[in-house]
């Protein structure tokens, strides 16, 4: 109930700055302004994740989309940098598809290269901002992320999300963190390390 008043206050408020960055997406990015995405929810359950668009639709002679380094524009690198791509998240938070805090929502094919441990971080409803976003951000390993993730879930209480909302406006700020080096954000999980050496 908090969640869903905080995000329905913040809509409201916060609705110049989305209407401002909705418009210079439209002109620089074109259309459409939002990123949609399922992504995995409370039980790993899909759900629809809306964000502003960061990148543009470039492709190859053959149709092929062009790397996200390419298709990245400075823009889009500001939009991320400052986390104002999130902000339309604030819709999934109102219809409890997410939280304010919680384990950010990853990619569908990572569901079946999760320990069981790792798998954990679904116990919780997704957030917008989690431990692990204000502890290294995507230039932790994935190892870490997935540590930070679980910690969160085992902890978890109203004062520990107001810290680490308090924590994400100074990362914001500093926008530290942001990527991981050598890659737009983080590269893709492609399992743990243990069970990668055992299959090969």
């Amino acid at each position: 109930m908090l969640d869903v008043l905080l995000a329905a206050c913040a809509l409201v408020a916060l609705s110049p700055v989305l209407l401002v960055v909705a418009v210079l997406v439209r002109m620089r990015l074109g259309a459409p302004v939002l990123f949609t995405q399922v992504r995995p929810g409370l039980g790993g359950r899909p759900f629809r994740m809306v964000k502003f668009r960061t990148m543009t639709e470039a492709r190859d002679a053959a149709g092929t989309l062009l790397p996200d380094n390419v298709r990245l524009t400075p823009f889009g690198k500001f939009l991320r940098s400052t986390s104002l791509d999130e902000l339309p998240e604030l819709w999934n938070v109102l219809r409890g598809e997410m939280s304010l805090v919680g384990p950010r929502p990853l990619l569908m094919q990572y569901l079946p290269l999760y320990s069981d441990e790792q798998r954990r971080r679904h116990e919780v409803r997704p957030g917008i901002t989690g431990w692990a976003q204000v502890n290294g951000r995507n230039a932790s390993s994935w190892e870490e992320r997935f540590r930070q993730d679980v910690w969160y879930v085992d902890r978890q209480s109203l004062w520990l999300d107001v810290k680490i909302l308090a924590m994400t406006v100074l990362k914001v700020v500093k926008r530290d963190g942001v990527s991981a080096t050598g890659h737009v954000t983080m590269p893709p999980f492609q399992g743990n390390a243990a069970e990668r050496r055992e299959a090969a």
